[in-house]
């Protein structure tokens, strides 16, 4: 064991920014110089960032390489691996950008999401800036984005390749779209970015959306009702067992038994979603100043190509900081717990299995988190949950304090507001390209409001998927807490579906990308 002083802390990337601009340039210099290393690598090379970002969704391999039944890509979705199998990733990256030549001693930080200057100017300039100097050098900045070395073939799809990119494709985020799979994904995404020219301007409507998603708010009657992100991290902390701070499909049965009166519990994966399609391409319902942005499709906000934009690894790093909060709050530093085959422990949960990995196996802590691998007594093994569960003990790092480092208890229902709460369930991801978002809306007195959003971060092709070794529902589980009782009791409520190819409602006619869509898209239910 390691003692705090022998311990690697990765602090934010803020923390990095500020001491560059106190003189202190050495850590955020080689910290650039490690990124440029790993994506300088040939695309073979095991610590190539083409491979390592690759292991999280395309290239597929495994069943999941031609057959949409699977998922082709290594990471884990909608299951109890969710938290571990991407601590066990970020360690590979940091190792990565540690073997870069005059880099032994980079630490990779994390994207304090919910600090204040994010909540006011949304993502650290060092993942967004367009160059940065280094050795007297003007280099293009190697966080904001990157240049594919190696085709990426989309097998799945027959003669509409849709998440097919070329060597040379460069990584995309809001507003921009990065769809170049065939000629019409092509010919749409030249005239959707030809409206976007600046690079700068649109590095202010990205931040704006980062800040929304983090700061949206209603006020009714007077009073500011949240519906934001930070509060969902806020939330997230309070998860009563590893189960359900886990991943979405297990509080979606949590949520689901609850009593009457009892608030939802946020499960670490859905902020984590949120901030994904922020940065890849969806807009706050109703929120941003001006009309939604529609045709912005960039890579953070699909599983297939999230790994391969170099701010994935910092939200990533804050979500695993999270995820290390909660063990300290709940005293699970040493050990784990899983409720076993629950939903979110088999693997058909969510996204399918991953390559190697059994259909309908359960999952527990003990399944292999492949393709990672450990050496012991001069053998190589696959990691386990078991082997990441301290990550000071085991793992040689920590974290530094920042936002949500004091974490104030699970607050109680004001006398006077409703115990209702929105529940959404019977959707079906299966006829839906890519991600998507499900929004309530409540109608007081003529007045519309929006209550909330459910991000689900899905992959391109599961509407392909027929007799899918997958489970396909998604539930969504909104709490009116905020509200007077009294207020609601004339109050209407309104579901949106807003995808990739539009609006869904569960009124409207479908169009025809969609007529496999049963009549009924969802169940509502309030109370």
């Amino acid at each position: 064991m390691k003692t705090n002083n022998e311990l690697r802390v990765r602090r934010s990337i803020q923390d990095l920014q500020d001491d560059y601009a106190k003189g202190n340039k050495k850590p955020l210099e080689n910290l650039m110089r490690a990124w440029k290393g790993i994506k300088e690598l040939p695309p073979d090379n095991p610590q190539s960032f083409f491979m390592l970002g690759g292991y999280h969704g395309e290239p597929f391999r495994g069943a999941g390489w031609g057959n949409s039944s699977y998922w082709g890509g290594y990471c884990n979705h909608g299951n109890i691996l969710f938290p571990t199998w991407h601590r066990v990733y970020l360690l590979k990256l940091e190792d990565a950008l540690r073997s870069i030549p005059g880099c032994e001693d980079v630490i990779l930080p994390y994207w304090d999401e919910t600090s204040d200057d994010s909540l006011k100017n949304g993502i650290p300039s060092a993942l967004t800036q367009k160059d940065f100097e280094l050795d007297g050098v003007k280099i293009d900045n190697p966080l904001r984005s990157f240049v594919f070395n190696k085709n990426i073939k989309d097998s799945i799809n027959g003669d509409n390749p849709n998440y097919s990119k070329p060597k040379g494709y460069e990584t995309k985020r809001y507003p921009l779209s990065g769809l170049v799979g065939d000629d019409v994904d092509i010919a749409n995404t030249k005239e959707h970015n030809a409206k976007y020219p600046n690079y700068d301007e649109n590095v202010k409507l990205l931040n704006q959306n980062v800040v929304n998603w983090l700061t949206s708010q209603i006020v009714v009657d007077g009073k500011t009702i949240s519906n934001n992100l930070k509060d969902k991290y806020t939330a997230c902390l309070d998860a009563p067992n590893y189960t359900v701070f886990s991943n979405t499909t297990s509080a979606g049965q949590w949520n689901a038994d609850l009593d009457k009166g009892i608030v939802p519990f946020v499960p670490l994966e859905s902020p984590h979603n949120s901030i994904h399609l922020a940065v890849g391409g969806f807009d706050v319902p109703g929120i941003f100043d001006a009309s939604p942005i529609e045709g912005a499709n960039g890579d953070m906000g699909e599983n297939d190509t999230a790994g391969l934009d170099p701010i994935f690894y910092f939200h990533h790093c804050f979500i695993d900081r999270v995820f290390w909060l909660w063990q300290q709050k709940h005293g699970y530093t040493d050990h784990l717990e899983v409720i076993a085959e629950y939903p979110g422990t088999n693997s058909v949960d969510n996204q399918g299995p991953t390559p190697g990995t059994v259909p309908n196996s359960w999952l527990t802590l003990e399944s292999p988190l492949n393709p990672f691998k450990k050496k012991e007594h001069g053998k190589e093994r696959v990691y386990t949950s078991l082997d990441c569960i301290n990550i000071e003990k085991q793992l040689g790092y920590t974290y530094s304090h920042g936002s949500l480092s004091e974490q104030p208890e699970r607050a109680a229902l004001q006398p006077d507001r409703s115990t209702k709460v929105i529940r959404v369930s019977g959707i079906n991801r299966a006829p839906i390209r890519g991600s998507f978002l499900v929004s309530a809306y409540v109608n007081i007195g003529g007045k519309k409001y929006h209550v909330g959003t459910e991000a689900v971060l899905s992959r391109w092709s599961v509407q392909y998927c027929a007799n899918c070794q997958t489970h396909l529902e998604v539930k969504a589980f909104i709490g009116l807490h905020g509200f007077r009782e009294e207020s609601l009791d004339n109050a209407k409520y309104e579901i949106e579906i807003r995808t990739r190819d539009g609006l869904l409602n569960q009124h409207q006619p479908q169009p025809q990308a969609f007529s496999t869509i049963e009549k009924k898209l969802f169940h509502l239910e309030v109370r």
